[in-house]
């Protein structure tokens, strides 16, 4: 330690000497004025007052020893091809001195990054050990930039963890972490990072983080704040935090790929930083640069794994798509078609294109690709106009293929013909069979309960729409809804509903809320009509949709059951008074029960403002359910 200390000091010495025009021969600087004397002899310079270690070091230090030209040994290690070029000039008479014998295993690393074979080989070889050592001897006055590569080159060259000479440089590296460039420090994290965390070197990877977000504002090249995000973002919350900071600051001078890379950084992350993905949305929508397809593509999936609306953007993306849709793979109209379903987002000739280019590609398409695609469809309620022929070439894909998928895709694929009203009766029985549906019952798993929601919904279409099925169903014992139906937290319209309702029955046996069905459904609230719209009891007829059924009445002549459902924001396509495809199908359904329907959508609740309105708003509603009813 005393030793590396005398040797820091030694830039003392140097700083004194930086007014030299020239520089001597090794062990010799030039003075501004008078004779040239050696800096060690000097009766007036600093050094003659130095003990003779520092002195004697002085003579030897060479780190910021200009060269006055291309050296010899330099360009023989450039143009080395093969690794045996490089290992004799140790015994070729040629003198590796300064940073020569760094330069050789950097280069080394270059021409066997993709030979693992070779790299066990050379490990093996005595002669690299030999330049490994004469590095580590020479290891103080190896440059910057250069320290940084050898360090990742004795990385991807796989030396052991416990090499000396590999923590020898690590721990030079260390020495000089607050030396080194900003640029030489990204560059070390963005190339050794995962190397540092195999190789064990976590102190050394924690210290450069931290270097890293401290200096943060030293960043000026877009590029570099890009890169860093995409290497080493994920390994520090605090420094993607400054990242994110720095990126914004940058974002202006940004290109389409660096704006891909950093949306798709992100989404990877599945960071929604809000400010920065609006700055991107505002340049992506304000600046006329071209996108290719490739960009459109990623840019759909970040803002669709990020759930990120902005319609304009959206509106650009679909509109510069459609003329590369001949062009597309299926997977690539598949992975687009489910990023827009994501993002709520129907753009009709969009999506007509999409549904041409299957049909185009009926024989080639396969199965999980049209999965996907159905799913999205069910997501936003899309029947295309040429159905007939792409849903035939669904079943006709499904088939004998339908049993042989993952099972909860099984269930998810068969919800979404539920969803599009294509499901066949032999679909309907592969995902209701005993065999099949008990694996199901109990799960306590989130995917297990959502699985077992779409199977109700499923058992529901089968006893509701389609008549003429027989069989199997699911059990009754298994038809109660889960608890996680129920405890959702309460939103403030549903609060509001709840109150409006209550001051409109008067009488808690009047009505109910948050209703659990046998179909999978909750209710936000029912009431019981007579023929002359009076509020009945519900308690003492008859609810057969209930699990299991209560009362013991059967209902008067002309009674009517209402049902209250309120629409949430989420629950509409963006930018549209259009219910999703799952939401569709919850209406069918309890229509199809014998429910009138009492539909609260957000939007007309929001122009509510006191209690009056809204109670006049919940009757007249009822008033026109109805009126409806009675009209058919």
């Amino acid at each position: 330690m005393a030793a590396r200390l005398v040797r820091r000091c030694t830039c003392l010495l140097r700083e004194a000497a930086r007014l030299a025009p020239a520089v001597s021969p090794v062990g010799q600087l030039r003075l501004p004025q008078g004779t040239q004397k050696p800096l060690t002899s000097s009766a007036t310079s600093p050094s003659s007052r130095l003990p003779g270690l520092l002195s004697e070091f002085v003579e030897k230090e060479q780190v910021f020893t200009p060269y006055t030209g291309r050296q010899e040994v330099e360009q023989l290690i450039e143009k080395a091809t093969q690794p045996e070029e490089l290992l004799e000039l140790l015994g070729s008479g040629h003198c590796l001195q300064q940073n020569h014998a760094a330069l050789a295993l950097i280069q080394l690393s270059r021409l066997l990054s993709e030979k693992p074979k070779d790299k066990a080989a050379l490990i093996q070889d005595a002669r690299f050990w030999q330049l490994l050592h004469l590095v580590n001897s020479q290891i103080t006055v190896v440059w910057h930039g250069t320290l940084v590569k050898l360090l990742r080159s004795l990385y991807t060259l796989g030396l052991p963890a416990t090499s000396k000479d590999l923590r020898s440089v690590e721990q030079e590296v260390r020495w000089r972490m607050r030396r080194l460039k900003y640029k030489h420090l990204a560059f070390l994290a963005e190339s050794s990072a995962t190397y540092m965390q195999e190789q064990g070197s976590r102190e050394l990877l924690a210290e450069l983080l931290v270097h890293l977000e401290r200096r943060w504002a030293e960043i000026e090249d877009r590029r570099m704040v890009v890169a860093m995000m995409m290497k080493t973002g994920h390994l520090s919350e605090s420094l993607m935090n400054r990242l994110e900071d720095k990126c914004l600051e940058l974002v202006e001078q940004f290109g389409p790929e660096e704006l891909r890379k950093v949306l798709v950084t992100l989404a990877a992350q599945n960071r929604r930083s809000v400010p920065l993905l609006r700055a991107i949305s505002y340049h992506l929508v304000q600046k006329p640069f071209p996108l290719t397809k490739s960009i459109l593509l990623d840019l759909a999936y970040a803002y669709g794994k990020l759930g990120f609306h902005q319609t304009q953007v959206f509106q650009r993306l679909a509109a510069d798509l459609l003329p590369h849709t001949p062009s597309m793979t299926s997977s690539e109209v598949a992975r687009c078609t489910k990023s827009f379903a994501f993002l709520k987002w129907l753009n009709l000739p969009l999506f007509e294109a999409f549904v041409q280019h299957v049909l185009d590609r009926a024989q080639s398409i396969t199965l999980p690709h049209l999965c996907n695609m159905l799913l999205a469809f069910a997501r936003v309620n899309f029947r295309p106009e040429r159905e007939d022929p792409f849903f035939s070439l669904v079943h006709e894909k499904l088939g004998s293929e339908l049993v042989g998928l993952e099972p909860a895709l099984q269930v998810d694929v068969v919800w979404a013909l539920c969803v599009l009203q294509q499901v066949r009766e032999a679909e309907l029985q592969a995902v209701l069979c005993p065999e099949f549906h008990t694996q199901f019952l109990g799960g306590k798993s989130p995917k297990d309960q959502s699985t077992f929601q779409k199977l109700l919904h499923i058992n529901a279409t089968a006893q509701l729409e389609h008549p003429e099925y027989t069989g199997p169903l699911l059990p009754t014992s298994a038809l109660v809804p889960s608890p996680s139906a129920l405890e959702q937290k309460m939103t403030p319209l549903q609060k509001e509903l709840q109150e409006t309702l209550k001051g409109l029955l008067g009488s808690a046996d009047k009505g109910s809320f948050m209703v659990p069905t046998q179909y999978g459904w909750v209710l936000d609230a029912e009431v019981l009509l007579d023929t002359e719209s009076q509020l009945l009891p519900l308690r003492d007829f008859v609810a057969p949709h209930l699990t299991p059924p209560s009362g013991s009445q059967p209902l008067p002549p002309g009674a009517k059951r209402l049902a209250f459902l309120r629409w949430e924001f989420p629950n509409f396509n963006s930018r549209s008074k259009d219910l999703l495809g799952r939401f569709m199908l919850a209406r069918r359904h309890l229509l199809a029960a014998g429910f009138l329907l009492v539909d609260v959508p957000y939007y007309e609740w929001m122009e509510l403002k006191s209690e009056w309105q809204k109670s006049a708003y919940l009757k007249d509603k009822m008033r026109k359910a109805v009126a409806e009813e009675l009209a058919k």
